[in-house]
């Protein structure tokens, strides 16, 4: 299973992912992690990222690319991957083509959670972190009145990026960013669409089913079509024997259809004689 996971935040990719990690015993890579780790074991790679950091600028797709490399040569990035946060966009993408084929790890299959953009906002705008242990809740889950942690009972709190202004900002962002990478992974035929909202168990079963699915190269894909002949072509290739049989059934059909005619004629003259019948009966 080595796959690539999209999704907007507050999709809930860091939850399945982690999900998917317990059950098939492959890491969680996420570039976040990769590098806050890094910086804290002070790594070569740590270093010129933190130095980077400190000045106020974006980490190199280099470093970040460093970092991935490592963490997947380890022992337990041998059976797979779920590669979280990376790429963000088609450069990067074409990097990480280009390493995991270095690798010999290509990947399988990249995941999109789709998830409105209403729902997200409720999410992020609704979250509430624990100052003391991390925890976090949301005000629509938590009970009426509730604003404190069941763990250790501190105040509740809003993080600045969690407020609804910048959640659509984000959002905004995350959405101009990802769509060509959406048509990127659609055009090679590794884009699988999975439906995220829903309750955590079944959006689980879409996401493993669709990590699953093994796709069909393009080479291998036979498709058989059919030759559809006009009326015209039909009429052109009829046997003797059916040109037979409609030239018998023609003078039968003239037949029946004069029959008919003369019944009707008769009808109506029988009508017009009661009707003068009728009319000199009344005027007597």
């Amino acid at each position: 299973m080595r796959i690539v996971l999209l999704g907007a935040p507050g999709s809930g990719k860091g939850t399945q992912a982690q999900r998917l990690q317990a059950k098939y015993g492959v890491p969680q890579v996420s570039s976040g992690d990769l590098l806050r780790d890094a910086v804290a074991r002070g790594t070569e790679l740590g270093l010129k990222a933190k130095s980077v950091m400190d000045s106020g600028q974006l980490v190199s797709d280099d470093i970040v690319l460093g970092l991935i490399r490592d963490r997947l040569r380890r022992p337990d990035a041998a059976r797979g991957f779920i590669l979280d946060g990376f790429p963000r966009n088609i450069d990067q993408a074409n990097s990480l083509n280009a390493l995991l084929k270095e690798l010999g790890q290509p990947v399988d299959a990249v995941l999109q959670l789709d998830v409105r953009k209403e729902t997200l906002v409720q999410r992020l705008a609704g979250r509430r972190t624990c100052p003391t242990c991390g925890s976090v809740y949301n005000v629509h889950s938590l009970p009426p009145g509730v604003s404190t942690c069941s763990k250790d009972g501190a105040q509740l709190y809003q993080r600045p990026d969690d407020k609804e202004d910048v959640v659509a900002k984000r959002l905004e962002v995350y959405a101009t960013q990802t769509q060509p990478l959406i048509e990127h992974y659609s055009k090679l035929g590794q884009l699988r669409i999975v439906a995220g909202e829903g309750e955590l168990d079944a959006v689980f079963e879409r996401m493993e089913a669709a990590a699953l699915t093994k796709p069909v190269p393009a080479e291998k894909v036979k498709v058989t079509t059919r030759k559809v002949r006009s009326t015209a072509a039909k009429k052109k290739k009829a046997s003797p024997a059916k040109k037979a049989t409609k030239a018998r059934r023609k003078p039968a059909r003239k037949a029946a259809r004069k029959t008919a005619a003369k019944r009707t004629v008769r009808r109506k003259t029988v009508k017009r004689a009661a009707k003068r019948k009728t009319t000199r009966a009344r005027r007597r």
